[in-house]
C-alpha cells in the first residue's frame, strides 16, 4: 500500500471508529452509512480490522440492544426481533441469542404484557388479549401475565 492509500485508510478508519464509538452500531449500519463515502474494498478491510479488535460485534450489539429494550420498553419478543432485523443483524445470530436466553426473554415478555394489562385494566380482557397478540406477544405469555394479575 502506498503512503497516500495508507493515509486515506487511516482517515477513513478514524471516521468509522468515531461513528462506532459514539453509539454501538451493527455491521450493516456501518456499511450503509459509509457505502458512498469509502471505497467498498477499503470499507471491508476497515470493518474486518475493527471486528478483530472487538469494536464491531453483532453478537454484542444484540445483547446490548436487547438489554436496552428490556430496560426501557414493554415490547413483545417479536417486536425486539424485528428491531434487530431492521439493523441488518442476521436471523441466525438473533435466533442463537434468543435460544440461549429463552427463559429470561419469556419472563421479560410476561412482565411486559403484565405492564400493558395493568395500564389498560378498564378495557375488556378479550380486547387486551387481542391487542397484545397483534403486537406479537406469544399467547402463553399473555395467559401467564393475566394469571399473575389475578
Amino acid at each position: 500500500m502506498d503512503f497516500e492509500k495508507l493515509e486515506e485508510y487511516d482517515r477513513n478508519k478514524t471516521k468509522v471508529l468515531k461513528y462506532v464509538i459514539y453509539k454501538k452500531r451493527s455491521e450493516n449500519e456501518i456499511r450503509r452509512k459509509f457505502q458512498n463515502d469509502i471505497d467498498s474494498n477499503m470499507l471491508e478491510d476497515i470493518i474486518e480490522e475493527l471486528k478483530e479488535n472487538n469494536y464491531i460485534s453483532d453478537t454484542q450489539y444484540i445483547e446490548r440492544a436487547v438489554n436496552e429494550f428490556m430496560a426501557l420498553k414493554n415490547l413483545s419478543l417479536k417486536q425486539i426481533k424485528y428491531k434487530l432485523q431492521s439493523k441488518g443483524i442476521s436471523n441466525d445470530l438473533i435466533e442463537d441469542y434468543f435460544s440461549a436466553n429463552r427463559e429470561d426473554l419469556n419472563e421479560y415478555e410476561i412482565k411486559s404484557a403484565g405492564n400493558i394489562i395493568t395500564k389498560k385494566y378498564d378495557e375488556p380482557a378479550e380486547e387486551i388479549i387481542q391487542n397484545l397478540l397483534k403486537k406479537g406477544f406469544e399467547y402463553d405469555n399473555v395467559k401467564e401475565a393475566l394469571e399473575r394479575r389475578d
